[in-house]
């Protein structure tokens, strides 16, 4: 019960504590004028927001079970946001939210429930295991959205996608930094070789001090 209340409170003091940087970029949002939307953009849209659920939600369940800072601050500060970016575009083009709950592990699609599952039980094996399904679902994260860029014209839905890659490329360089501290590795099974060693070879920007957000 204290678990859940304290995974709730991380979730819920999330959803109104902005930082700069994010409010700048709902800002920016709202510069750009909606265009109109394709079946599949709409479909990319949702998909997108339960993969980003997704990670919140594995890594506030992993990050609390073995206590990994580097988790819980990307879910806490990140993923969270990232959610956010993607309802303030379904909001935009009046389209529904497709979750029903922000239950931690609940999902409307199927596919992403069960994904829940999997890389929760795969993560509860170890630390380095748990910081390996982190990298594993930003690998992802980066295919899926750069896909899904590549498939719309809109200007406004490009412009989250590419905060969205960014974000990703940063919690990447994160888990892969944390993993290797441990004495582990992972090699992408989405993204390229190249892409991979790129994000690593880039770093996090210079005003990225926390580690752990």
């Amino acid at each position: 019960m204290i678990k859940k209340l304290l995974i709730a409170g991380i979730i819920g003091s999330s959803l109104f504590a902005l930082m700069p940087k994010q409010q700048a970029i709902l800002n920016k949002l709202q510069t750009i004028k909606p265009q109109t939307i394709s079946l599949q953009e709409h479909k990319d849209l949702v998909d997108i927001l339960e993969e980003e659920k997704l990670a919140r939600d594995v890594y506030l369940t992993l990050g609390k079970k073995w206590n990994i800072p580097v988790l819980l601050g990307v879910a806490k500060r990140s993923e969270t946001f990232h959610m956010r970016m993607v309802k303030e575009l379904l909001k935009r083009y009046k389209l529904e939210n497709p979750i029903k709950s922000e239950k931690i592990g609940y999902f409307t699609l199927p596919k992403y429930q069960k994904l829940y599952k999997e890389l929760v039980k795969k993560g509860s094996k170890s630390k380095i295991d748990a910081l390996k399904v982190g990298a594993l679902i930003e690998d992802l994260d980066l295919y899926d959205i750069h896909e899904a860029k590549n498939r719309t014209d809109n200007k406004d839905i490009k412009f989250i996608y590419s905060n969205l890659i960014r974000g990703s490329e940063h919690h990447m360089v994160k888990f892969i930094s944390a993993l290797r501290k441990l004495g582990g590795n992972y090699k992408p099974k989405y993204i390229s070789q190249t892409y991979f060693e790129n994000i690593l070879k880039r770093g996090l920007p210079k005003g990225c001090k926390n580690p752990n957000n």
